[in-house]
């Protein structure tokens, strides 16, 4: 009844990108009063991140890392 299912080594490396660019949207917030190190660890979380929904198929996922990303960069460019 339940299926054992190996990870593909696509999926493996994007589940190792996604927690890593978890980890660096998680560290962000407290990076922003420091410059713009926070808006570039944003934009690196956002980017590194995407592949993981990307494989997963979880589009709705997709739109906020892309929003994230975009939206940073723009702040960046900005400030």
């Amino acid at each position: 009844m339940v299926l054992d299912k190996r990870l593909t080594p696509t999926e493996r490396i994007a589940n190792r990108l996604g927690y890593m660019g978890t980890a660096f949207i998680m560290v962000s917030p407290y990076l922003l009063p420091y410059g713009n190190v926070g808006a570039i660890t944003y934009v690196i979380g956002g980017i590194i991140s995407t592949p993981q929904v990307w494989v997963a198929k979880q589009w709705n996922l997709v739109a906020v890392n892309a929003n994230v990303t975009i939206g940073y960069i723009i702040y960046y460019f900005n400030g």
